[in-house]
């Protein structure tokens, strides 16, 4: 039953964030920065207002006093809004094509982060991965004419997010909500100065504005929290064949919804990062086939 409810506690995660655009662009008119902003302040109170209600605010104080976890958590506050920011502003400027590169690319960027960072042995098919990703990667940049920097950053910036998660082993809940806290007295004293000299979209765009702009917490929180919660309940190979979920209804939608041009020449490029990923989770399959198997026989 764990597992079923983890399964599809990640697919909701990666279903929530495929399809996160379709709000985004609903807010086109709102600034990228200031829909940022209320992304961290409406989260914090979402998440704090669970803690309470769940009883952890023990264990949140303990974190907070805990100095090497509150440079740990502001670091990785700073990666977060990076990320957030980048991906909004790209998503409304029609970039939800070259956005979900990014997010296909982050697992190999991830495994580049291993070796790097943890010190952790490439496997030959993983070191054919990540050339052939690269590959991909150079392609595009020449296809395009420059560097893919929305796709590669927003891989950077999540892969980079998700290595100090590694190190710092937070519980989701706690984590977001000192991760968002971080930021929020500057996000909020901006958003409230943005509504006291007319700048802000909060009390002058109307109703359903305001109440989409209050929903920025749901939507981040929901799904952060839904992942955190599949992370403990299904294996990581599972996890990482479900994130692709995400990315692939990005790529859908900037396709046949927002229009966005997908000739074949781009096509190409994607279909050797793709092809990339395929030898890197099929590798990874195998090896875990046959442990299986070693071990039954022992």
């Amino acid at each position: 039953m764990d597992k079923y409810n983890g399964n599809l506690a990640a697919a909701g995660a990666y279903v929530i964030w495929g399809f996160l655009p379709v709000y985004w662009k609903v807010l086109a008119n709102v600034p990228a920065y200031e829909i940022m902003c209320h992304r961290m302040v409406w989260s914090l109170v979402f998440t704090l207002g669970l803690i309470i209600v769940l009883g952890r605010w023990q264990s949140m104080m303990r974190l907070v006093r805990n100095f090497r976890s509150a440079v740990g958590v502001a670091f990785a506050a700073i990666l977060l809004s990076c990320n957030w920011l980048l991906y909004i502003w790209a998503v409304n400027a029609g970039a939800v094509v070259e956005a979900s590169l990014g997010y296909f690319i982050n697992p190999l960027i991830s495994v580049l982060f291993g070796v790097v960072f943890l010190r952790e042995r490439l496997r030959l098919m993983q070191c054919i991965s990540l050339f052939t990703a690269l590959a991909g990667v150079l392609y595009l940049t020449y296809y395009y004419g420059e560097f893919p920097w929305i796709a590669l950053s927003l891989a950077a910036t999540f892969a980079v997010y998700g290595l100090l998660h590694k190190k710092t082993s937070l519980p989701a809940l706690e984590g977001l909500s000192l991760e968002t806290l971080v930021l929020s007295v500057p996000a909020a004293l901006f958003l409230a100065y943005g509504e006291i000299d007319g700048s802000g979209s909060f009390l002058s765009s109307g109703p359903m504005v305001s109440l989409l702009l209050f929903g920025t917490g749901l939507v981040t929180s929901v799904p952060l929290l839904l992942f955190g919660y599949a992370a403990r309940k299904i294996s990581l190979t599972l996890l990482g064949l479900l994130q692709y979920i995400a990315p692939t209804i990005n790529l859908l939608l900037g396709i046949l919804v927002f229009s966005e041009p997908f000739p074949p020449a781009r096509m190409a490029g994607f279909v050797i990062i793709w092809s990339a990923l395929f030898l890197y989770m099929a590798e990874g399959m195998y090896l875990k086939v046959r442990q299986k198997k070693i071990l039954a026989g022992s």
